[in-house]
């Protein structure tokens, strides 16, 4: 089954949550949503599923056009992030209700509720009831049921958010290797960029309600169509600097000047926007003509193995993020190298003219 919005847009009390909104998705694809809170993620799956009416534009399954057919004609499940279970009924009867509405028997019942139970890691507690158990397996639980049935489109609103990182990690890998089994439609609501990257499928980035950019994920994380694409498809945000090319060098600020690199020498000279992910600069020279910086540490904000080195130069401040823990202390003078063979190009209106060339593992063109 396929799934098609066609110029949807979702009207509420004079603001649109949704504008304009076109997008197909395939029978076994799996589709992440990325965007900020309030970004309209929600607001466009309750569209897909059928809780809500869209203002404008047409909603379509396998070429049927379903706009005005009601969720509970639609063959479709929803996980929110809010898990949702029956109290009063066990684990394995929460999972399985579905399959007992569906009118199946009681062989396949327990059979497919075994299957899905430990695929979530949840066998043991299946005759528990959902508030014997922890938040995470309450979650678990919740996804099972969605899981369990034969549904044509399951969507996930930040399924994974109460879950440790561990069980995210093998969740993720799961998940996307159950889906390319079957010809269920997912579709992965998220705020996270990392975690659309490690679901792979397709990205649709989403800001105030409209879709910015979307295709596969790798190709949409490393060509950015703008600056709005590549500051929400980054963790922290992509760091975005004013400059100038002349006929031999970038200019990034007053004092700030290093050569042309031989791919950015077709560029005209002019105004540009640079955009240097946090990754991508390190506190020591990768290649022998990374730029080097003096900088001053604003903060060094430690995130357990990882660290986001806040830093100013003059004019302009940046973020980096380098691998273990690192202490500074404020206003500490520092040197940190920037590879000039990983920057985007945007023009000064903030439309993508060049990304990194890619090499043959699909990362940016020098070391990651």
């Amino acid at each position: 089954m396929s799934l098609e919005l066609k110029n949807v847009s979702r009207f509420v009390d004079g603001q649109y949550h949704i504008h304009q909104v076109s997008l197909r998705f395939e029978p076994g694809s799996f589709n992440v949503l990325l965007g900020r809170t309030l970004a309209g993620k929600t607001s466009l799956m309750r569209l897909m599923a059928g809780l809500d009416k869209p203002s404008q534009g047409r909603v379509f399954m396998d070429g049927e056009d379903v706009t005005d057919q009601s969720v509970q004609k639609r063959n479709i499940s929803m996980v929110y992030q809010q898990f949702i279970n029956y109290p009063n009924l066990s684990v394995f009867e929460n999972i399985a209700s579905p399959l007992r509405l569906a009118g199946e028997n009681e062989s396949q019942i327990k059979e497919k509720v075994y299957q899905t139970a430990e695929m979530l890691r949840i066998v043991e507690f299946l005759n528990r009831f959902p508030l014997e158990l922890s938040g995470g397996q309450q979650q678990r639980t919740a996804m099972a049921r969605a899981l369990v049935k034969d549904a044509k489109l399951i969507l996930f609103d930040e399924p994974l958010v109460n879950l440790d990182y561990k069980l995210r990690e093998e969740l993720r890998q799961e998940m996307r290797e159950l889906f390319s089994r079957r010809n269920t439609i997912a579709v992965y609501a998220t705020t996270e960029p990392n975690e659309a990257l490690a679901l792979g499928g397709t990205t649709t980035i989403l800001h105030k309600g409209q879709v910015v950019q979307s295709g596969p994920t790798a190709q949409t994380y490393h060509q950015p169509c703008n600056v709005t694409a590549a500051t929400l498809f980054n963790e922290p945000p992509i760091n975005l600097l004013d400059g100038k090319i002349s006929q031999s060098e970038i200019s990034l600020s007053e004092g700030v000047h290093f050569p042309l690199s031989s791919e950015l020498k077709s560029l005209e000279q002019g105004n540009y926007r640079f955009g240097v992910r946090p990754s991508h600069i390190s506190l020591l020279p990768r290649q022998d003509d990374d730029l080097e910086l003096s900088v001053q540490v604003e903060l060094a904000e430690i995130s357990g193995s990882e660290t986001f080195l806040h830093v100013k130069n003059g004019s302009f401040n940046i973020v980096m993020h380098v691998s273990g823990v690192h202490s500074y202390n404020v206003d500490e003078r520092i040197k940190v190298y920037i590879s000039v063979h990983k920057l985007h190009i945007f023009s000064a209106a903030g439309e993508l003219i060049q990304a990194p060339r890619l090499n043959s593992q699909g990362s940016a063109h020098g070391r990651n």
